[in-house]
Order: C-alpha cells, then structure tokens, then sequence
C-alpha cells in the first residue's frame, strides 16, 4: 500500500494508490469505492486497511454519496447508520479534530483543504461539472463560516486525469472555459481538452487560498492508479484529510 502522505502543522492529507488491498479483478487492490459493484466486504476490508495505515479509525471517517454537484455538508462525526442514506454532497467541512474527511475519484480531481490555526478542514470532488458549478469555491465557503481563513489554508489535490489527456467535444471545452477560463486545454495529440486542476488551482486562487500543491500523477497515465476513463469498470481512489 503507498500513501502519499503529508503533515501541514497538524493537518494530515493522504492520497491512496490501487496496491495493498483485497478486492479482485476488475478492482484491484484497493478500491475504496462502495458504489462500483465490488464486493462490500473487500470494500469495508480495505478501507479499514486505509485507516489503519493512516493511523486513523476506520469508524471516524466520513465519507460522501457524489453527485457532481456543488452542495457542501458541514458534519461533526460520521453519518448515523440509522438515519438513513448518506446526503447527495460533493464536500464535507468539519471543525472537529480526528474526524477524517475523504474523497473518492478516478479521474476526477480530488481536493483536501484545511486551515491549521482555525482548526478547520475540508475535502471536495471536483469534475467536470463539479467544476463548472463551483464546488470548490463553495467547500472555501463553508469553512470561513467555521471561522477558516483563505490566506491561511492549505490546499492539496490529488492524483486526477491531466489536460494533456482529458479529450473532449470542442463545444464541452468552451463551456467550461466560458465559466473557468483556466480549464482551456489540449490534448498531447491536438484536440480540444479540459484541464480540470488547473481550472480547480484558479478557484483557489480566486478564493485567495495561496498556499497549494498539486499531485504530478495522472491517473489516465498511470497504472498504479485508478482511471474510469480508462478502464470504464474500476475501483475508487482516496483522498484523506484531517486534524490531529
């Protein structure tokens, strides 16, 4: 199992590879993703295995149903297993030291912010549309309500398909560029592209978060990594962010 792993005065942010888990064919190893169709146990084995590795527990991370969209939830623990189906949200803030916030992609860019001082974090899945909607900017939002700063807020996003290599419609590409015109790409090969962490890095920006750092690894790229694109039927990928 290989985690990238960084320590920002207190605030911890990881991101997982595929390597070191159960989960077979198509998924392997360690896919995270319940929502796939991979066996739930080999899903509930490797994140535990995640966590553990992390040094966090396995019951003290919260995780998201994505929707691509922009809505945000503040939380202060895990969802209760009895109050029904996780919400539809693409970012979860959260004031609470310990309390593990993560992110699942395969392409899509996933995002961790957290503002040490202020003891606040979040994390955010950023798409395409998620892009275009704001998702990111909506996550900043959330936790200067909880008192974060932009100026004082670290952002990591993690292994995502890159520009060179996110192929598409020249229509599509000029919508997203109409709303982020940082996303513009194109493809290694000459045909029209989005670049949706560069596009996510001007959000940032904009929002005035200064310090950021993005992965180098594409996951289109990359076989140590997941990528729907690519494979179609896969696993998740993690990202992990929290206080300790």
């Amino acid at each position: 199992m290989t985690l990238d792993q960084h320590n920002e005065n207190g605030a911890h942010f990881a991101f997982t590879d595929r390597w070191g888990g159960v989960s077979a064919v198509p998924y392997e190893e360690l896919n995270l993703g319940g929502a796939v169709g991979d066996d739930p146990a080999a899903v509930r084995a490797n994140r535990g295995a995640a966590a553990r590795e992390l040094g966090i527990d396995p019951a003290r991370v919260v995780w998201m149903n994505q929707v691509h969209g922009r809505d945000v939830a503040v939380v202060d623990g895990p969802w209760a297993a009895d109050a029904g189906p996780i919400p539809s949200v693409d970012a979860v803030v959260t004031a609470r030291r310990g309390l593990a916030l993560a992110v699942l992609t395969a392409d899509c860019t996933p995002v961790l912010l957290a503002d040490p001082v202020a003891g606040v974090v979040g994390a955010a899945h950023a798409g395409r549309p998620g892009l275009v909607a704001g998702v990111v900017p909506a996550a900043v939002e959330a936790m200067v309500a909880l008192g974060a700063d932009p100026a004082r807020m670290v952002a990591r996003t993690g292994p995502a398909v890159c520009g060179r290599c996110y192929e598409v419609p020249a229509e599509m590409r000029e919508d997203v560029a109409a709303v982020v015109p940082a996303a513009w790409a194109q493809t290694s090969w000459g045909t029209p592209a989005v670049d949706v962490v560069a596009g996510v890095h001007a959000q940032l920006a904009e929002a005035g978060v200064v310090d950021r750092h993005r992965s180098p690894v594409c996951t289109l790229e990359s076989r140590d990594h997941y990528s729907y694109r690519r494979d179609r039927v896969t696993g998740r990928l993690a990202g992990y962010v929290w206080l300790g």
